[in-house]
């Protein structure tokens, strides 16, 4: 099947577009854009820059997609964005190419949500399976590994890695990075034990989990400081072989 565009949006030649894409009213596209299957564009909808998007993507209004930096050290450099699959962006997000500090690229994978209004700066790396709720703000340069949960209004400052099945409570501030599994909440946000809801939501089971607490403990216990300094491979390495078995590769 072809695509369908609405007379009303403006697609510049440099746009190569895959079966069954559908862009509703007043969208601009404009730059080197590949959209993939099955992606859908609602309406009044701004894609630009270096921007590749997977298949069955849906993007709702006022979305920025691929847009400059908000970084004063970004001079214009030819920079890129790559989206995955299956990704859903409500309205109001903002999506910010790579920079020349960060390796030239943001990368967001598959299956993710982003509710209304957040913001996803330059550099970030997004893996699969996160929900990002309304108004949170990630900054230039974060990680953020596999089936974690941001809640809203919450703000992630630059270079912080959030390990995978983690959950940040409603409106905190992350300055360090955040264990795999934990649930850390506060301004700013300190962890307060097991993100249980998520664990068990993702079928672990109750030997794992009794795994997965005593090495939590053992970070707690001994005060490992989590700063952004710290080398995360090194804090995450007692976490290896569990995260190997439920997503199938090593987490860093």
């Amino acid at each position: 099947m072809t695509s369908l565009i609405h007379p009303n949006s403006s697609i510049s030649k440099s746009v190569k577009l895959g079966k069954n894409v559908k862009i509703g009213p007043y969208c601009n596209l404009d730059g080197n854009i590949t959209i993939g299957d099955n992606t859908e564009l609602k309406s009044h909808i701004s894609i630009s820059g270096n921007t590749t998007i997977g298949k069955n993507n849906t993007f709702y209004p006022f979305s920025n997609i691929g847009c400059d930096p908000q970084d004063l050290k970004f001079s214009g450099e030819d920079s890129f964005l790559e989206i995955g699959n299956s990704n859903i962006f409500r309205e109001n997000v903002t999506i910010s190419k790579g920079t020349k500090d960060g390796g030239m690229l943001t990368c967001i994978k598959d299956n993710n949500l982003f509710m209304t209004g957040v913001h996803i700066a330059h550099d970030c790396k997004i893996n699969n399976n996160n929900i990002f709720v309304n108004q949170v703000t990630l900054g230039g340069h974060v990680n953020i590994l596999d089936n974690v949960v941001v809640g809203g209004l919450s703000a992630v400052i630059q270079f912080v890695t959030i390990g995978s099945y983690s959950m940040i409570g409603g409106m905190s501030g992350i300055d360090k990075n955040v264990l795999p599994f934990s649930l850390a909440i506060g301004n700013r946000a300190k962890l307060r034990g097991l993100n249980l809801v998520g664990i068990r939501r993702n079928n672990f089971n109750k030997d794992e989990i009794k795994k997965i607490n005593s090495i939590h403990e053992s970070f707690i216990n001994n005060k490992i400081n989590l700063s952004t300094n710290d080398k995360v491979e090194t804090i995450f390495h007692e976490y290896k072989s569990i995260l190997n078995e439920k997503l199938g590769h090593i987490q860093k």
